[in-house]
């Protein structure tokens, strides 16, 4: 048999939605253009004991974008894990064609132009800087007022295929570096499989100087 609470002992909603959104300022950190942050309310009707000390975390395969679900966990006086909805947002400038491109058109400076919005909004290899489009191809035809992706254009690879690559990556306070080798050629901002050290393969974005970035 369950027997109710005493009162005053629900975890309050303020220390948690406190710890979100904390959570995430640090994990925005050096995130270019100016971040919002959202915190959903937490259930003050809950029936969870209060808890003495709140760590927030990201779900594996999470990164602090977009629309997500932070979690919350305590260890004392009783352990629990609860989940708390959160938008981040990163308002910032990024390129959009300002006229259709055909395939194999060297991109141009009249070719795009720029708009500000929501980053996480847009479609993951969205191209911010001019230097990164300009005196590219396009791998084929694109509407007028796309979004321009890395994916859209042949650019040169940030790494080849059979390269010696730097692994990094970070999750919730932590981070690790690890050597591999690449399995598929990638421009930079694209998918590449690495196999490291003891055999297993990873996947992460290209990035220059030989770098994957891969998240947890």
């Amino acid at each position: 048999m369950l027997l109710p609470l005493p009162a005053g002992a629900q975890q309050p909603p303020e220390p948690v939605e406190r710890t979100v959104t904390t959570f995430l300022e640090q994990q925005t950190a050096g995130l270019p253009g100016k971040v919002e942050i959202s915190v959903g309310a937490f259930d003050a009707r809950n029936s969870l004991p209060a808890c003495a000390a709140l760590e927030a975390f990201l779900p594996a395969g999470t990164r602090a974008w977009g629309q997500i679900s932070v979690g919350v966990r305590c260890d004392s006086p009783a352990p629990w894990t609860a989940y708390v909805p959160a938008r981040v947002a990163v308002m910032a400038e990024y390129l959009v064609t300002a006229r259709a491109l055909r395939a194999g058109q060297i991109v141009g400076p009249a070719d795009i132009e720029r708009r500000h919005g929501d980053l996480a909004a847009e479609p993951s290899g969205t191209l911010a800087d001019p230097t990164q489009a300009l005196g590219h191809p396009a791998r084929y035809a694109v509407a007028a007022g796309s979004t321009l992706r890395a994916g859209m254009l042949r650019l040169p690879p940030a790494v080849r295929q059979g390269q010696a690559v730097k692994v990094v990556g970070s999750g919730n306070g932590f981070s690790v570096s690890n050597e591999g080798r690449a399995l598929n050629a990638a421009a930079e901002g694209e998918p590449v499989r690495v196999r490291i050290g003891n055999d297993q393969v990873v996947s992460g974005l290209a990035r220059p100087g030989g770098v994957v970035e891969v998240q947890f």
